[in-house]
């Protein structure tokens, strides 16, 4: 039996939390109703780690260091994080340092849309409103974020957002609403140019560089279909051919690879 869940979302509903507690069971209660976790998006400041978070991670330090599994996440922070997909920290302007999960964290992150990656600088409100989220509800949940509370947003079929939202005020979700925000989604498959790099990636990497990542991503994909995995190799990549100049960006090919760039190995 085909779910629900399975037409492609027209509508977000969200809400905040006041404690994590409630968070959770909120998230629990939409993962039993069906929900696919890749349309459950969380932002945070006070997540319970389990583990002290030295400086900020994010998408590219993750990737870099070889930690992008949902096991690592889990570990680190623990409970309601481990159940949704893509957990990074970032610092967001006005808020400091702010876990985030879901496809939102993505487009936080700067993995989606260049756009939203420059809205992102004038704080959470602005990025949510790049989204489509209205105004004022924009700044409702900036203030609730920065006041230590939980944004909760789930895309859903149209004809879900009623029951959502429902469930969302019964679960103990405040300023609930249900908007016509789209979360832009990366794409699973090959890049088809290099602006299509995350932002805060390609802003390391010099073109040559750049068209260097853009390539063994692909290749690995092809062979692997592994994102994350792809990612990765492309970055091995990337230190095996070229070291960092004076500005820290990756444009300097390696003396010993000057003659014997020979593909991806």
């Amino acid at each position: 039996m085909t779910s629900a869940f399975a037409k492609p979302p027209a509508k977000c509903v969200s809400a905040a939390f006041k404690d994590q507690v409630k968070l959770q069971d909120a998230v629990q209660r939409l993962l039993n109703r069906g929900v696919p976790k890749e349309r459950i998006s969380i932002v945070g400041r006070n997540f319970q780690s389990e583990a002290r978070i030295t400086g900020f991670l994010t998408k590219k330090d993750v990737i870099l260091d070889g930690l992008a599994s949902g096991a690592f996440y889990g570990s680190l922070f623990g409970s309601v994080l481990s159940l949704l997909t893509g957990v990074g920290v970032l610092f967001i302007p006005f808020l400091g340092a702010v876990v985030a999960a879901g496809p939102l964290a993505a487009a936080l992150l700067g993995a989606t849309s260049g756009a939203l990656y420059g809205a992102l600088g004038a704080g959470l409100g602005s990025a949510l409103m790049s989204l489509g989220m209205p105004q004022d509800k924009a700044a409702i949940y900036q203030t609730r974020v920065q006041a230590g509370e939980f944004l909760l947003v789930v895309e859903v079929p149209d004809e879900k957002s009623g029951e959502t939202f429902l469930l969302l005020q019964s679960a103990g979700g405040e300023e609930v609403a249900i908007t016509e925000m789209q979360i832009p989604q990366e794409s699973d498959g090959e890049m088809t140019g290099r602006d299509q790099i995350s932002p805060e990636i390609r802003a390391d990497l010099s073109t040559e560089a750049q068209q260097t990542f853009l390539e063994t991503y692909n290749q690995t994909l092809s062979e692997s279909s592994e994102k994350s995995n792809a990612l990765m190799k492309a970055w091995e990549r990337i230190k095996q051919l070229f070291e960092r100049d004076d500005k820290g960006i990756f444009s300097k090919r390696k003396a010993d690879n000057n003659q014997k760039d020979s593909g991806t190995s």
